[in-house]
């Protein structure tokens, strides 16, 4: 005969256990899928001088992890060919940052600077500095960016949005670099902002809980 015994109260009910909550990030995409997005993303169909300037952001959003917003801010002076780096401006939620750029992407950016971007401007009629320019009368990158994340899902059908690669990309970069080196690449200006996308540990936790829980 087996005995059971329960207590009124529960005595955890009010335990309040202090510190940063983190979730495991499991839609991430392994830098080989970055890549292959990149590398598979065609500029010969279509209006080839969008499709040139479309790899252009890809390979930003790949290879240095920009955001929609940082790509907004870029104007031609921040592209350094001579120094094979870009720089990348400081706003209110994120610090300026001096990135290397592959050395593929610095014979795009000679053609794209020279050839492709004059073209733009002499179709749409602009007269700006903006180095990513949209093919009508908008500055804004928003509506370039969806249809290029559209684009990008017809490749690689996990592929959510651009917010995922910049997170993917984060993600590789605390894997090969320290969390300060990440942080300054990232751009963000506090350390738990980075800390966020720290996932061994939090993996290892996970794995852990699921093997030893009373429930399992």
């Amino acid at each position: 005969m087996v005995e059971e015994n329960y207590r009124e109260q529960n005595i955890i009910k009010e335990l309040n256990i202090k510190g940063v909550k983190k979730t495991i990030i499991t839609n991430f995409l392994e830098f080989e899928e970055l890549e292959d997005l990149y590398y598979s993303y065609p500029t010969n169909k279509g209006k080839e001088i969008a499709r040139k300037r479309n790899k252009i952001i890809l390979g930003l959003l790949v290879y240095q992890g920009l955001n929609t917003r940082d790509l907004q801010l870029l104007e031609v002076e921040n592209i350094q060919l001579y120094k094979g780096k870009i720089n990348i401006p400081g706003t209110k939620k994120s610090n300026a940052r001096e990135i290397e750029l592959k050395p593929f992407q610095l014979m795009e950016f000679m053609e794209y600077i020279n050839e492709v971007r004059p073209r733009i401007l002499r179709e749409t009629n602009k007269a700006t500095e903006q180095l990513l320019l949209p093919i009508g009368r908008s500055f804004k990158l928003h509506n370039t960016v969806h249809k290029l994340a559209k684009e990008l899902k017809e490749i690689n059908q996990n592929f959510m949005d651009v917010k995922q690669i910049r997170t993917s990309v984060i993600i590789s970069w605390l894997r090969q670099y320290n969390l300060r080196k990440a942080q300054y690449l990232a751009g963000h200006k506090y350390i738990s902002s980075t800390e966020k996308y720290v996932q061994d540990d939090l993996e290892s936790l996970h794995e852990t809980i699921n093997t030893y829980h009373p429930l399992q």
